[in-house]
């Protein structure tokens, strides 16, 4: 028999205590260049909280309030933000900062005549997910706190340890894809031990010799009339190929089309494609965590025939850059990305010097 979780009553004081010591309420997205200081009226401001903070405290107190560890609870909202911003309109925001949706029948009951109820004794009566998370004797459906203590509670219902822990993901969302990328997100963030992993390198060293082009939607013949789904980056035979993201290795090995290539998911649920290598970095495998600026192989010529198959093009990286929408993924010209990383990377260097 499986035990379940149970989250004790002294929970929501603990939680009401933790969030009178730090707010958590935040703008979504407030980049640090958007700080400023009021000095040409003589009064300065302090700089507004950065966001990525604010999340990682959030996740911190929740971690004590449930005992499921922090990477597991921003592995969930990371997830739930990326399927909002593939779906906006069918997940609109409901908290400040956090990215979890939970829609009102859900959240309130399925049989719950008043489906604004946030009443959490009415809520539990009509097996409503809702539940009090700081204390304040109201669940809120738009209370960040809130929001994210209700989903993890009842993921959590079925244990805390891994295992159990994806069963209730498994329970919860009713798709294995999900249940894959939550445990993706959640052995990233554990792997660097902290949220703000959106930094992006370029594919190949800067000081290679190299050349690129938008070349999305191109056609192409080999393997029957289809079109280019991504940028082709030219430069010569062996030139490493590096990681563009923090991510896990989600594939690797010979495609008829890209020959050797290797797959990288990433905390914004894309999939990054590298194609034509002539071989990979014996200590890259699946499943590892990787880091932008990484080696993870070479440019070849493979591809185009079974493998093996060499040379029947000129040697590039074929980049290519995919968004999981849920159930299924689609190809985006990741062309504006590349030159944003490039001119990002180079300002780096130059500030390094």
């Amino acid at each position: 028999m499986r035990l379940k979780l149970t989250i004790p009553i002294a929970a929501t004081i603990t939680a009401a205590s933790l969030l009178f010591a730090v707010p958590v309420s935040l703008a979504q997205e407030s980049p640090a260049s958007n700080r400023r200081t009021e000095a040409a009226a003589g009064t300065a401001v302090a700089a507004e909280p950065d966001p990525l903070t604010e999340q990682k405290s959030l996740y911190d107190k929740l971690s004590i309030v449930t005992e499921i560890p922090w990477h597991w609870i921003a592995a969930i909202d990371q997830y739930e933000r990326s399927m909002s911003k593939v779906k906006p309109k069918a997940r609109p925001m409901l908290g400040s900062t956090v990215g979890v949706f939970i829609d009102q029948e859900k959240w309130a009951g399925l049989l719950n005549p008043d489906m604004e109820d946030s009443t959490p004794a009415s809520i539990r009566w009509f097996n409503g997910i809702g539940r009090d998370g700081d204390g304040n004797g109201q669940a809120e459906r738009t209370n960040d706190f809130d929001l994210l203590y209700s989903l993890v509670s009842r993921v959590a219902t079925f244990g805390t340890s891994d295992d159990d822990f994806s069963i209730g993901l498994w329970e919860y969302y009713q798709n294995s894809r999900a249940v894959k990328r939550i445990q993706q997100f959640s052995r990233i963030y554990a792997a660097f031990g902290r949220v703000d992993l959106f930094e992006h390198a370029f594919p190949v060293p800067l000081g290679a010799n190299y050349s690129y082009r938008s070349t999305w939607g191109t056609g192409r013949s080999w393997g029957g009339r289809r079109t280019h789904e991504g940028t082709d980056i030219f430069a010569p035979h062996g030139v490493p190929v590096r990681s563009t993201c923090y991510g896990v290795v989600e594939v690797k090995g010979w495609n008829p089309y890209g020959g050797w290539r290797i797959g990288i998911r990433d905390l914004n649920n894309f999939y990054h494609y590298y194609a034509h290598l002539s071989g990979y970095d014996k200590t890259v495998n699946i499943g590892d965590v990787v880091k932008p600026g990484q080696v993870v192989g070479w440019v070849g010529s493979s591809g185009y025939g079974k493998p093996g198959t060499q040379g029947k093009f000129p040697p590039h990286l074929h980049y290519g850059v995919y968004s999981d929408r849920g159930l299924i993924e689609w190809s985006f010209d990741p062309y504006p990305m590349l030159k944003r990383w490039e001119q990002a990377e180079r300002k780096r260097l130059k500030s390094k010097k």
